[in-house]
């Protein structure tokens, strides 16, 4: 077995946790896996993992040679994907990371144009309502709205800009009034996202002026399309991005309400590993992404107020 099929071994063993899942991966049997890994300790003069009966773990030198060898592996791959970049066929697991909310409504309905177009990719989503690290759960792009990533190691590219906006259902409304003011609306059943920056508090701007409301929720949810099927179901008024309610609004299955006022916007984007180049399936989905905000003016329409107060 050549170095690099030993030092990939040891970094699935690594990420793995286990010998036989590793050996899987690669197709190998058990018995040929352990002797590819003795090869490359014996060669390497260390003992980089210890067993005993309940666990595997890697040594000092085996998670210093782990940290190496997976930089190495990335390396080799992003020179793999350089020159697949320029056959413009890109292949491989492509692992996107986005809300419940944004996975369902942005993310699914372009899926089938984007595998049409690249046949070869396969696509994995994670529909999760937290950030997750990028870099430990191999997340090729993320989708995020928060305007900066903490690690520098992470490249931020903006689709949009949203209000956050209040709506309910007319029958909600019909039966418990339209609220004119700020201190009508802090009366009113409200729905809440608790992911939300402070979700206790509304900061309301118009004209200059700034007002923060504090609130607490018939129904408080960690998921936006929980609180959309109840603000729906007309219970009660919801506070969500633009990009969650926009077709309802459109619809009229929900309708605004204190329009007038602006909540803190948030900003649309793309998050993803900073490398030198791009590997073809990340290049390709961030331009395809890219080209369908400028062709929907999603910007421009979240944005927008719908003149109803």
């Amino acid at each position: 077995m050549d170095r690099f099929a030993e030092i990939e071994l040891f970094v699935q063993v690594a990420e793995t946790g286990s010998l036989s899942r590793a050996a899987e991966a690669l197709g190998l049997s058990n018995a040929a896996a352990s002797r590819h890994l003795q090869a490359l300790e014996d060669r390497l003069g260390a003992r980089l993992v210890e067993r005993n009966t309940r666990r595997l773990f890697l040594t000092d030198t085996g998670q210093e040679f782990f940290s190496r060898a997976k930089t190495l592996l990335a390396d080799l791959k992003d020179a793999e994907d350089v020159v697949n970049a320029h056959t413009l066929n890109p292949t491989g697991m492509l692992r996107i990371s986005a809300s419940l909310s944004f996975s369902m409504q942005h993310i699914a309905p372009l899926l089938r144009a984007y595998t049409e177009r690249y046949p070869n990719v396969t696509v994995h989503v994670e529909a999760a309502n937290r950030y997750l690290d990028i870099i430990d759960n191999n997340i090729d792009v993320a989708i995020r709205t928060r305007e900066f990533e903490p690690d520098s190691n992470i490249t931020v590219r903006r689709l949009a800009q949203t209000r956050r906006i209040l709506v309910a259902a007319p029958r909600y409304l019909a039966r418990h009034g339209r609220p004119r003011t700020l201190e009508e609306l802090a009366q009113h059943k409200l729905l809440i996202y608790t992911y939300a920056n402070n979700p206790g508090e509304l900061r309301f701007t118009r004209d200059g002026q700034t007002t923060a409301l504090h609130v607490k929720g018939l129904l408080e949810s960690n998921d936006g399309q929980i609180l959309r099927a109840a603000a729906l179901d007309g219970m009660g008024i919801l506070v969500q991005p633009t990009y969650i309610v926009y077709d309802d609004m459109v619809a009229g299955r929900l309708v605004p309400v204190l329009d007038d006022w602006d909540l803190p916007r948030l900003t649309v984007n793309l998050a993803y590993p900073s490398r030198k180049h791009l590997s073809a399936k990340v290049r390709t989905f961030i331009d395809f992404m890219a080209e369908h905000f400028v062709k929907m003016s999603y910007e421009q329409k979240w944005t927008g107020r719908f003149g109803v107060n």
